[in-house]
């Protein structure tokens, strides 16, 4: 049993792509199966250096392991496997080969019509309401030239396609892993080109011979390609091949059920990254998108994903991009990963943020206490440098009225600043437990308000209306830090 993905090399892994490359590698992985990753890149107007890189890049990012086919080692493009070449481009003879076996049984066909004459076939169509499809009976093509006028075409090297000679009276019926049953009556299916005038295949052609070659038992992708399966499905009879199952998966769509694009923010897996998107989030909520595991359960590793995952569970109906509901779910790992582990992802967010953190390391007490409280209030790595930019800040600024609480005036947040720091500089042993029951057992002695003291010190210490704790924000800067902090406010004041 075999499962692919099978993208073409034209930018980013787009978070569509990642669906189906995550159902594919799951079906296999339940079965017992192989994933293999086929580069299908024949639309040479389309390729985007780096593509490849990219794309395997992010599998691997996302948890997906390629069992066959295209991969990288060391950061190199390497095909691991005995049925490849698995980059198509590099597989341009075998096309000709199977080409030319159903040009010579009749199944296809030569065809020299100009693109001006199609246009103007296309445009008749139009105007009489008719289905825009190849009209094998009225253009120039092996069935209405004759052997003679055929022959000198091809002597001559004039420009042609070759053409899938469809049926023109019956039926293509095939059961659909999520869909069920599903019929077309032939006379729907265009004869669709098999190999472009530059000889190069089209993907019809291709896919059909690398599926048989690469022995694919099983293609999940997209709906949008439900309606050229009947064809994909009579090019495999026509070669005598098995025919693969075939699973088609829903539209993306947004949360004003538009179809999912790049015009309606970051799709690509390269943008999830680089705003903080932790894998095991995106890669639990791309699953979900369809998927019904059929009890209440949201949240899964990949481990649970490949034990849970059946296709009888994928519907049939579009799946919403909720993006609220990915920020809550990436907000949950972030809380529940280890925290030494979080602030090694985090890292390279706080390096490229303009932070000077060139005296610390990913592993220093201070870096993960300060991740530590703030990881709860953040949905994404990204927010971490912005939010904790005042604990690794030199000094801090804001307006000295900001230290006075409510009714109270300067001269009483001095006051409680200065007892404040009088109590900090005795706790001898620096811990957040300790920092915070000192604090509060004092305030309790003195009968203060608590917000009194606590917002004059909170703000004395991070600058800013909206943050952690003073407790939290003490720990974390250390008590050198603190006092320091603590006597610029009182000098402000």
């Amino acid at each position: 049993m075999k499962t692919r993905f099978a993208p073409s090399p034209t930018g980013f892994l787009h978070v569509g792509g990642l669906r189906t490359a995550l159902f594919a590698y799951l079906y296999a992985r339940k079965q017992g199966g192989t994933f293999m990753l086929r580069v299908e890149d024949t639309d040479r107007t389309r390729l985007v250096d780096g593509a490849v890189e990219n794309m395997v890049r992010a599998l691997q990012w996302a948890g997906i392991t390629i069992d066959e086919g295209v991969d990288l080692e060391s950061d190199s493009v390497v095909q691991k496997g005995t049925l490849g070449p698995y980059i198509q481009s590099e597989r341009l003879e075998l096309y000709s080969k199977y080409t030319q076996e159903l040009v010579d049984a009749k199944k296809a066909y030569y065809a020299f019509d100009t693109s001006e004459e199609l246009e103007e076939m296309r445009n008749r169509q139009m105007l009489n309401k008719q289905p825009t499809r190849y009209e094998r009976h009225a253009m120039k093509n092996s069935f209405t030239l004759s052997a003679e006028e055929l022959q000198t075409k091809l002597d001559a090297k004039e420009p042609h396609v070759v053409r899938f000679a469809v049926p023109e009276d019956g039926r293509v019926a095939f059961t659909d892993l999520v869909r069920g049953e599903i019929s077309f009556s032939t006379k729907e299916i265009d004869d669709q080109v098999l190999q472009k005038a530059d000889g190069f295949p089209t993907y019809h052609l291709a896919h059909v011979v690398d599926d048989h070659l690469m022995e694919v038992t099983h293609v999940i992708r997209g709906e949008e390609w439900l309606p050229s399966t009947p064809k994909h499905v009579l090019l495999f009879e026509a070669f005598g091949w098995d025919v693969p199952s075939y699973g088609h998966l829903s539209l993306l769509i947004n949360e004003q059920k538009q179809k999912l694009s790049k015009r309606h923010g970051d799709v690509s897996i390269e943008d999830f990254k680089e705003n903080g998107i932790l894998p095991e989030a995106l890669v639990n909520f791309v699953a979900l998108l369809g998927w019904n595991p059929g009890d209440e359960r949201e949240l899964f590793t990949v481990a649970e994903l490949e034990e849970a995952f059946s296709l009888s569970g994928v519907g049939n109906s579009a799946s919403v991009f909720n993006r609220e509901k990915l920020a809550w779910m990436n907000k949950q790992y972030l809380m529940s990963l280890p925290l030494e582990e979080i602030g090694k992802r985090a890292w390279p967010h706080f390096v490229n943020s303009g932070i000077d953190v060139s005296d610390l390391t990913a592993s220093d007490s201070m870096y993960l206490q300060a991740i530590d409280m703030e990881r709860s209030r953040v949905s994404a790595l990204q927010e971490l440098p912005e939010a904790l930019g005042f604990v690794f800040a030199d000094s801090l600024s804001y307006e000295p009225s900001l230290l006075v609480w409510k009714k109270a005036d300067a001269a009483e947040a001095k006051h409680m600043l200065t007892e404040a720091k009088a109590l900090l500089e005795g706790i001898s042993e620096w811990t957040l437990e300790n920092i915070e029951s000192s604090l509060r057992g004092w305030i309790t002695e003195k009968g203060y308000g608590a917000g009194n003291v606590l917002w004059p010190l909170r703000i004395s210490l991070s600058g800013q209306k909206n943050s952690p704790s003073p407790f939290e924000i003490a720990a974390a800067i250390g008590k050198g830090k603190t006092k320091g902090r603590i006597e610029e406010a009182i000098a402000q004041l």
